[in-house]
């Protein structure tokens, strides 16, 4: 019993006894998963899309494709997705899915999520964004922090997206 309570008691003051494992805070080894959805036309060259995303950094890739039509042009990222794996994403949308004109806030992913052409969200979390704005995103002397600092600018808690007008 007197082993039990000072194990305890060593445990709340955060003291380890001798021979035990340091426990050190660190970062996940993982990059985060990326998912894809892509027009169906791209559906025959699946390994080398896969690739050329491994390419860029870019791994752990699960490629979705459109029966029909063509999917969003939105991006959404995790809020600890590296700068130089943003911009990367931001080129393989560019280059797959026609481009960018969608920004999805980053509160909504886990951390090191990446999201291109996702069709789970509705017009209350887009936020549109011009060519200026993803070019001062895509710029390459940006850290992550102020990556995400651009980013929170342009995709704000506090403010709902403009909405689009709606043709009827």
């Amino acid at each position: 019993m007197v082993k039990i309570r000072a194990f305890f008691l060593v445990m709340l003051l955060g003291i380890l006894p001798v021979g035990s494992a340091i426990a050190t805070e660190q970062e996940p080894t993982s990059a985060g998963r990326v998912e894809v959805v892509l027009a169906n036309e791209h559906r025959k060259n699946v390994n080398e899309i896969k690739q050329d995303f491994a390419d860029a950094g870019l791994t752990n890739v699960h490629v979705q494709f459109m029966k029909a039509g063509r999917p969003p042009t939105n991006i959404g990222l995790g809020p600890k997705v590296t700068a130089e794996r943003a911009r990367a994403a931001i080129r393989m949308a560019e280059k797959y899915n026609g481009g960018i004109t969608i920004l999805l806030p980053e509160r909504l992913f886990p951390d090191r999520y990446v999201t291109i052409a996702s069709s789970s969200f509705d017009d209350t979390v887009e936020y549109p964004i011009g060519e200026e704005a993803l070019k001062e995103l895509e710029n390459p002397s940006l850290t992550t922090e102020q990556f995400h600092t651009l980013y929170h600018r342009l995709t704000p808690a506090d403010q709902l997206p403009v909405k689009k007008a709606r043709v009827f």
